[in-house]
């Protein structure tokens, strides 16, 4: 449930209430009965789970997106290590064929 923030302008008193989407904003102050007005204030942001950070990504996919970068530096063409390691395969499949 969002906690939203109240301010009297009568007394000035601020106040905070925990209420649902659907309830009914504060009319009156509980202080003195005046009027009371709703304020903005920043929401608290908290984000959970990998992959935010850049100490959460792994060597290889740091690596991945470097070549990435490089590949799209030196003439447009993108490489990735899937793709690398797709014609490594290919190259040890056909030395033993042969």
């Amino acid at each position: 449930m969002p906690i939203y923030e109240y301010r009297c302008t009568k007394c000035g008193h601020t106040f905070e209430r925990m209420q649902k989407f659907s309830d009914r904003p504060v009319a009156k102050c509980p202080e003195c009965k005046g009027k009371v007005e709703k304020l903005l204030s920043a929401p608290g942001l908290l984000f959970k789970g990998t992959g935010w950070y850049v100490t959460d990504y792994s060597e290889s996919r740091k690596k991945a997106a470097d070549a990435e970068k490089k590949a799209s530096e030196n003439g447009g063409a993108k490489t990735s290590e899937k793709a690398e390691k797709a014609s490594d395969k290919k190259d040890k499949a056909s030395k033993e064929e042969k």
